[in-house]
């Protein structure tokens, strides 16, 4: 059957095309099938973003990924994945995603935006940069309040509110403020978040201490206004002028599609999709998880460097089920 593959992949980022590189060289046939481009959720990191990992650690297929820099940047991790991709010829379907599967005699009926494909097995491997965690107040859905950064410059001699203690955060404040904007930092807790990268941390500070950058503790937007927003703070509520918001609170995996996929996730927080640890292998039989998607809301507990055993583990068991089945 011309659409029909031993594997489907559902996301094309790192982990996905980690996943396609495993099947492959087991001689195993697949498809990835990915809504966006290329390792679509790096594309849309901010343009000057620097990984906190070393170029080593975001190797895959055995591949060097070659840079000059102690940590690289965005730009280089983008062209890195597309030259494997390249190398390794993948079965990579770019801006097409799924919209429904269903389960018929064993056999995965996956039908997307372009086509319609069965398989015998699913990975999900689709992050979770998807959906934006919400502030949930009035005026978030004004059209100055931004859940996604991406160049600075775009904030020159502007008042910006950052909302956030996260490298998304911090990242985004340091670099407004260096184009120019007037920064204010908006934290619900009492420090900022301590996984924010070793090297950025006395930066922050240090702006922080020379009064640089404003910062409001122990606080949280209550009202957004067009020209104005309103915080609650620990020393009572302020109206803080703003010409924009960045409220990069943190995002989540798409839980609907996974339930839509029969994939049993706790109501609960951290909600992590039921699955098998040393399989990865989920509540329906035949469909993994990859990646960070594994977390729930957990979005710290999976990146690149540590999630990409799950291309093995699962192609592992997939191979030892063909094997129990022709036995």
């Amino acid at each position: 059957m011309e659409n029909h593959f031993d594997v489907l992949i559902i996301g094309g980022g790192p982990i996905g095309l980690a996943c396609g590189i495993a099947a492959q060289e087991k001689g195993l046939s697949h498809i990835i099938l990915e809504k966006g481009t290329l390792v679509n959720s790096l594309y849309h990191y901010p343009v000057n973003m620097t990984f906190f990992s070393s170029s080593e650690r975001l190797e895959i297929g055995d591949t060097p990924f070659v840079t000059t820099l102690p940590k690289p940047k965005r730009a280089e991790a983008l062209e890195y994945y597309r030259r494997i991709d390249q190398k390794f010829e993948l079965n990579t379907h770019l801006f097409e995603e799924v919209v429904s599967q269903h389960q018929e005699d064993g056999i995965f009926h996956v039908k997307t935006t372009k086509n319609t494909y069965t398989a015998k097995y699913v990975i999900v491997a689709t992050g979770f940069y998807d959906i934006p965690m919400h502030l949930r107040v009035p005026g978030e859905d004004l059209p100055h309040v931004f859940h996604y950064y991406n160049d600075p410059h775009f904030f020159t001699n502007q008042r910006v509110i950052v909302v956030g203690a996260s490298n998304s955060s911090i990242d985004a404040a340091l670099e407004t403020y260096r184009k120019g904007a007037k920064v204010s930092l908006v934290i619900r807790g009492t420090e900022i978040s301590p996984r924010v990268k070793y090297w950025v941390r006395p930066d922050i500070e240090n702006r922080i201490a020379e009064g640089s950058i404003d910062v409001y503790f122990e606080s949280q937007i209550k009202e957004i206004h067009p020209q104005y927003t309103v915080i609650a703070t620990k020393e009572g509520v302020k109206q803080i002028p703003a010409d924009f918001i960045l409220a990069l609170t943190g995002y989540r995996p798409n839980f609907d599609f996974l339930r839509q996929l029969g994939i049993e996730i706790p109501q609960e927080a951290p909600m992590i999709p039921t699955h098998n640890v040393n399989t990865m292998e989920t509540n329906v039989p035949g469909l993994y998880l990859a990646g960070v998607v594994c977390g729930g809301l957990n979005t710290h507990l999976w990146f690149i460097e540590n999630s990409r055993i799950h291309a093995r583990q699962i192609i592992t068991d997939i191979l030892q089920k063909e094997k129990a089945v022709r036995a």
